[in-house]
């Protein structure tokens, strides 16, 4: 499934930046710039799954893996990553969780710029810089602005929109031992919005699952 993902995702970014001259005056381009940000999404679950160790039992290619979709995902290095999700796991929803906001200043936008401040670093923003002026002076400017950058910006919204914000905003009930919601159970949406990791609940109940089984567990909990 990683390969399925980072196959598709070099695959179409190949193509758009190389071969694709868009038609910004039809619906064609803004389409697969959402597939392109999805894809990203995909690179970026990807990793996540490498984090608890289910994207292969050989512990090697699964943090190979793990580390070659961090990366790609805007240049993010995995053991950095790694540590702080597993303190994100184990401490949820407390001052210990690098993931939480503590309300003092309440708002989506308040809480994504803390959770940036965590996680992006001066020299991810470097590379990023670096990759950007590399590729333009190959491809179309445009091309790399809309299917390699603004990808890459739309995926960390959804990312933190979904897995981060939905699922642990406001209070949660005294027996909700992971502090998490879960979206209702729409399959479809699920997967198209981000990979099933909505069902959130589902994920901190059984983070040995990989994305893709995701909805089972979903299913199983509301039967």
């Amino acid at each position: 499934m990683a390969l399925l993902v980072i196959g598709a995702w070099t695959t179409l970014l190949t193509f758009l930046l190389a071969f694709y001259r868009p038609d910004w005056t039809t619906p064609g381009p803004y389409l697969l710039l959402l597939v392109q940000t999805h894809l990203y999404t995909g690179l970026f679950i990807t990793a996540h799954d490498a984090m608890h160790g289910v994207v292969s039992p050989n512990k090697s290619l699964n943090n190979g893996l793990g580390t070659v979709t961090a990366l790609l995902f805007a240049f993010n290095w995995f053991p950095a990553m790694l540590t702080k999700h597993h303190q994100h796991h184990r401490h949820v929803g407390t001052a210990e969780d690098p993931d939480f906001h503590d309300g003092r200043h309440p708002g989506f936008l308040f809480w994504f710029a803390r959770f940036a401040w965590n996680y992006v670093t001066w020299w991810q923003v470097g590379l990023m810089a670096l990759t950007y002026n590399l590729l333009k002076l190959v491809f179309p400017m445009a091309n790399v602005i809309a299917f390699w950058m603004i990808p890459a910006v739309l995926a960390t919204l959804q990312l933190f929109f979904f897995g981060t914000y939905l699922p642990h905003r406001g209070e949660h009930a005294a027996d909700n031992l992971h502090r998490s919601g879960s979206q209702l159970r729409h399959h479809v949406w699920a997967f198209v919005s981000c990979y099933f990791f909505g069902y959130h609940y589902e994920h901190h109940d059984q983070p040995y699952l990989p994305w893709w089984r995701l909805w089972r567990a979903k299913q199983a909990a509301d039967s």
